[in-house]
């Protein structure tokens, strides 16, 4: 054979055997290496179950839990496990059309990628997670999750407690990916507040399955697995009784009810009116139960309690009278000669609901009275004292008064979402009035008026501090948290005194306290009065005025009523407000006076619960509330025929008389004050749409 071809051959064996080697190696690699293939073969035969935690439990004061668990299951979907699924049935077990499947399996992919598990339907119905269950190795990438999701055994508390959500974009984003898609997080209220400690930290669970996706068991006898770590219990202030007891009060009402501890700063009631069961907000039909709720224009998801801004109107007169003894314009001997009005300002009456004679010849008897016109001029006195030296000085010596009431900033409640309310200042009347003010362009602010606005909370806060004569506590919610350590330090700002009017004189607060008690004992609130119990209060009747199809209207007034009891050791401070039901006396009193029987007796008598039964029966829900809804819906309408030409929705508003509900031919006749609703509400291209139906009539 020719050395050349001897020399080709050598050079083929070489590259074979070279060949044969590389992949000898490679397998080698592979298989002694390389853990891809074991990753895949564990991949195929062991499913990776999150575990979600328990989140903590809250107790009211009495260890009743509030707010607990319970367990709910969720559809989750791993998008590139998804093989060979009988696609159909799956719709149909869920209630959807394949497109929608289609759709939720995309957008798995695209918000946390197509290895790992996304929900595809949360918060399963009983019997439908009876029905997956069975089937569940029907559909390879499908499992089914345990959730521990919010349970109230009380029923109460919704503004307070809040609601848990699962986390979005957002909130991934602001804490670094520190949740996953599918985790639950808080969205309101304490859940938010204190989300850190209640959430806990999930867990995982390896499970072998079968090639037919059904789990078979624990792998390696749970040898891999990671516990969940269940979130820490809250301990509160709050009294589930006392806050069923308000909220009650409350049903068929716009306003808000805050009770508090003052030695403490422990809130142990609060209660918005109109509110909603917490537990519409839990389970299958949460997300439809939340979009009613957003959708109603009187606004149950409002907590007034923090965010309602309130003018306080004759429930100031206490921190008036306060300031006006410790700046020395007045002494509690001090009395006005008011005739049923005060003339003092040259063009400008205030009127008083008094005129007999001496009604208001000291602190104590124009207090009692309530006395417009004592507690106007002793706004003027206070900000025209000379000794401050003009009337700016003397306005903003008054704003810091006020600021240390705790009013016009907020408390720093553990709550999200607290509103400041308003103190005017002299650069909001140099804005107000060109620079050119004095205190008669202001004297209502004496009388809880002009541009003044308080939260309930705040209300309430600033009945703690002269029950204390001069300090409070921030109000807040959390008494402990269970297994508290050095690094949590949420509850430190709430167990901090703050000591704001304490140089305040023990005389000065006890001439305001002894007129506050004489507002029960024969002055306003003479209604509030509950037998062995001194209760120290002031009534309130707040003009009240709201925009109104372009309008500014004159509503019937806030009723309001704040008060500490008892005198000699409060145990309780309260503010009420109840939005368009007329003077303090009527129903804020009453209110206010049973919830303060009901904490330091423990019961009611029976002629208060008759009371208690009465108030809330009584429905004093705006009659306005009907026409804004009616406007808000047929606006709605309107926007959704203009996008899709479907006139079904708002066919029903363009009909005479709808007023959000059919009109019965046998109603009779409408009271003069009740509001009419005309299809006027919706009043952009009126002829087009009209038109529109016309056209649609003919044709049909």
């Amino acid at each position: 054979m020719p050395v050349f071809n001897q020399s080709r051959q050598n050079v083929i064996r070489l590259i074979v055997v070279a060949a044969f080697l590389i992949l000898l190696i490679r397998l080698f690699g592979l298989q002694v290496f390389s853990k891809d293939y074991k990753l895949q073969a564990m991949d195929n035969a062991v499913y990776k179950k999150v575990v979600y935690p328990d989140r903590g439990v809250i107790y009211d004061r009495k260890a009743r839990p509030i707010l607990s668990n319970t367990i709910i299951y969720d559809l989750m979907v791993t998008p590139a496990e998804v093989k060979n699924i009988d696609t159909p049935y799956l719709c149909n077990l869920v209630g959807i059309d394949t497109a929608e499947f289609h759709r939720r399996i995309v957008t798995a992919i695209f918000k946390n990628k197509a290895f790992r598990p996304s929900v595809f339907e949360d918060l399963l119905p009983p019997e439908l997670q009876a029905k997956l269950e069975e089937n569940i190795w029907r559909f390879p990438g499908f499992t089914l999750v345990e959730r521990p999701i919010r349970s109230y055994p009380s029923n109460v508390g919704a503004h307070i407690l809040g609601y848990i959500g699962e986390v979005d974009s957002n909130i991934l984003r602001r804490t670094n990916n520190y949740y996953q898609i599918g985790d639950y997080v808080g969205r309101a209220g304490l859940e938010a507040t204190y989300e850190r400690v209640l959430m806990g930290q999930r867990g995982s669970s390896l499970l072998i399955k079968d090639n037919k996706n059904r789990i078979q068991g624990s792998y390696e006898n749970g040898l891999y697995d990671t516990p969940a770590v269940a979130g820490r219990n809250l301990k509160t202030y709050l009294d589930v009784e006392l806050q069923q007891l308000a909220e009650k009060l409350m049903k068929n009402k716009v306003g808000a009810i805050v009770a508090i501890e003052p030695k403490t700063g422990g809130i142990l009631a609060m209660t918005s009116g109109p509110d909603y069961s917490p537990n519409d907000l839990t389970g299958p039909d949460k997300q439809k139960n939340y979009s009613k709720l957003v959708l109603d224009v009187s606004g149950p998801l409002l907590n007034r309690a923090i965010k309602g801004q309130y003018p306080p109107g004759s429930t100031f007169k206490p921190l008036g009278g306060l300031v006006a003894l410790d700046e020395g314009v007045i002494t509690a001997s001090y009395g006005y000669p008011c005739n049923g009005a005060y003339h003092g300002c040259a063009g400008l009456t205030v009127k008083c609901e008094h005129n007999e004679p001496g009604h208001a010849a000291n602190l104590r008897l124009a207090m009692a009275h309530s006395c417009n016109s004592y507690f106007s001029h002793v706004f003027r006195l206070t900000v025209d004292n000379p000794q401050l030296h003009g009337i700016k000085n003397g306005l903003m010596k008054w704003k810091n008064y006020m600021n240390a009431f705790g009013l016009g900033h907020r408390l720093e409640v553990d709550l999200p979402s607290e509103d400041n309310g308003n103190i005017p200042d002299s650069a909001s009347k140099n804005k107000e009035f060109a620079g050119r003010y004095n205190s008669c362009t202001m004297v209502t602010l004496g009388i809880g008026q002009d541009r003044i606005t308080a939260t309930p909370l705040q209300l309430a806060n600033a009945m703690c501090i002269i029950a204390n004569k001069g300090f409070y506590y921030v109000p807040h919610f959390v008494d402990k948290i269970e297994g508290e350590k050095p690094t949590d330090t949420i509850l430190n700002k709430f167990r901090t005194k703050h000591e704001v009017l304490t140089h305040v004189s023990d005389d000065a607060f006890e001439s305001i306290i002894l007129g506050m008690q004489d507002v029960v004992e024969s002055g306003t609130a003479v209604a509030a009065k509950v037998p062995g119990i001194n209760i120290c209060a002031k009534t309130g009747t707040a003009q009240n005025k709201r925009v109104l199809d372009g309008k500014v209207v004159d509503l019937p007034n806030n009723s309001m009523f704040v008060c500490f009891a008892p005198r000699e050791d409060p145990k309780i401070a309260i503010a009420v407000v109840v939005e368009n039901a007329g003077f303090g006396a009527t129903w804020a009193a009453p209110i206010g006076s049973i919830l303060v029987e009901k904490y330091l007796n423990d019961t009611l008598r029976p002629e208060r619960v008759k009371k208690l039964e009465e108030i809330a029966a009584k429905d004093l829900m705006p009659t306005y509330l009907i026409r804004e809804q009616f406007k808000a819906d047929s606006t709605r309408a309107q926007e959704w025929f203009k996008r899709t030409s479907d006139s079904n929705y708002l066919k029903k508003f363009l009909r005479p008389g709808y007023a959000g509900q059919e009109k019965k031919k046998s109603d009779p006749t409408p009271p003069a004050n009740t509001t009419r609703i005309e299809k006027a509400a919706i009043t952009t291209d009126q002829k087009k749409i009209t038109g529109a139906f016309r056209k649609e009539n003919r044709t049909s």
